[in-house]
């Protein structure tokens, strides 16, 4: 009757937990994206423009006019500020779609009067490295004139959320009409040297390839953005979910004696799929590490290693695992708890710290994550109340029997019930 009834609440646990693993795998999968920008606009107070289009992160966009008969680009960039000491830049990059050889105008109040200043900066790659502060110097592109406005006018405030125009006029080169467009914005502007931006994916990924005579796009970080939300949603779940479901499988099921071998059929199989489905995250990781050059995440990455080493250290200990008769045994056992429960840890740690990547520390994603992590961890607190509750019984039962308390009879009555 006992086991019956311990049987009993595990499966209802179980499908509790399965329940919300389900609507977190729908949440990840469908919960609603981050906004993307507003719409374009080819008018403004000063000129009107022939195109315009919207880009893909900051709520920025772009208009413009390009005059085939000498090559010359009068453009106009739509940007905000993300805080009241900080700068908005736009530029071009003349060889690739990046922030290293970036030739930029960039906005921000000046520290002396507070009016709105723009100046042209190039981003090479000791600025990159922040080995150098970021100075203003002539750009090498054939820049014919550069201002910028905030919207309101030109005695508007700066404040968090401002908007600007940043305009500029080019001479390009004949027949050479694909643009490298980048932009980001930062927080601080330290005297006349703007700090560095912010490194969420969105401000990491700020660029955008535009044929200005045809307006088609080719924004780069389309297909880098379809691997970081596969990366995402496959470590979740295996790194996330399946290695500590696994985990948990181990050490509460094998003690329900109904499931006899079971429990480590059942234990086996969630951790080898957890961690080959953990090995394709991984491998996909390591993909948009070489699709994304310039882009470092040093905890995130190192934590996906460590919990990666440890996750093949486990499935390695199958192939070596002594039988029970083995003096050895005790030994392996103590190894591979402390190496399963190290690598639970840094898988459940490094899926927080992907989100934080992502930019999705506030999501739905986020949300139905924690929600299914808090669901399995009460159902281990509970198993574990459980079984010291039964721990405790059998050895007052034990300890009685050995006094001569209780007799054969009612040792036999005490399993039964």
């Amino acid at each position: 009757m006992t086991c019956q009834c311990k049987l009993s609440s595990h499966g209802e646990a179980m499908k509790a937990a399965m329940l919300f693993l389900y609507l977190f795998f729908l949440l990840i999968c469908y919960g609603p994206q981050q906004a993307i920008s507003a719409h374009c606009t080819t008018i403004t107070a000063t000129k009107t423009f022939e195109k315009c289009m919207t880009l893909p992160t900051q709520q920025a966009s772009i208009a413009w006019t390009f005059h085939p008969h000498n090559a010359t680009l009068d453009l106009v960039f739509f940007g905000s500020f993300i805080s009241p000491t900080g700068w908005v830049g736009w530029g071009i990059n003349p060889t690739s779609a990046e922030m290293t050889g970036t030739h930029a105008l960039i906005a921000y109040p000046d520290p002396n009067t507070g009016l709105l200043v723009v100046l042209p900066y190039v981003l090479d790659p000791t600025v990159k490295l922040q080995r150098s502060p970021l100075l203003s110097r002539p750009l090498d592109l054939h820049l014919l004139s550069s201002s910028a406005i905030m919207y309101g006018g030109r005695m508007a405030t700066v404040h968090n959320g401002a908007a600007i125009q940043i305009y500029a006029t080019l001479k390009l080169v004949p027949n050479r009409t694909k643009i490298h467009h980048v932009w980001n914005r930062g927080l601080y502007v330290q005297g006349y040297s703007p700090t560095i931006h912010p490194t969420t994916i969105n401000d990491l990924l700020s660029t955008a390839t535009i044929d200005i005579l045809s307006g088609s796009t080719g924004f780069t970080h389309d297909n880098i953005q379809t691997l970081k939300i596969a990366h995402g949603i496959i470590n979740a779940i295996s790194w996330g979910i399946l290695l500590p479901l696994g985990a948990f499988s181990a050490r509460y099921l094998r003690h329900i004696q109904s499931m006899g071998p079971s429990w480590f059929y059942a234990h086996a199989g969630v951790q080898l799929s957890g961690f080959f489905l953990g090995t394709v995250g991984f491998a996909i990781g390591i993909k948009l590490g070489e699709m994304s050059p310039g882009v470092v995440y040093g905890l995130h990455r190192k934590l996906g290693f460590g919990a990666f080493c440890l996750g093949g250290l486990q499935t390695l200990a199958l192939l070596f695992r002594p039988k029970t008769t083995n003096k050895f045994r005790k030994y392996w056992k103590s190894y591979h708890h402390f190496v399963g429960y190290a690598c639970v840890v840094l898988g459940v740690v490094n899926v927080f710290q992907g989100f934080e990547v992502m930019g999705s520390s506030r999501s739905y994603a986020k949300l139905a994550y924690c929600l299914s992590l808090a669901t399995l961890i009460g159902i281990c607190i509970a198993s574990e109340v459980n079984s010291w509750v039964i721990f405790c019984r059998k050895a007052k039962e034990e300890t009685m029997r050995r006094e001569g308390l209780i007799g054969g009879s009612e040792k036999g009555s005490g399993r039964m019930g």
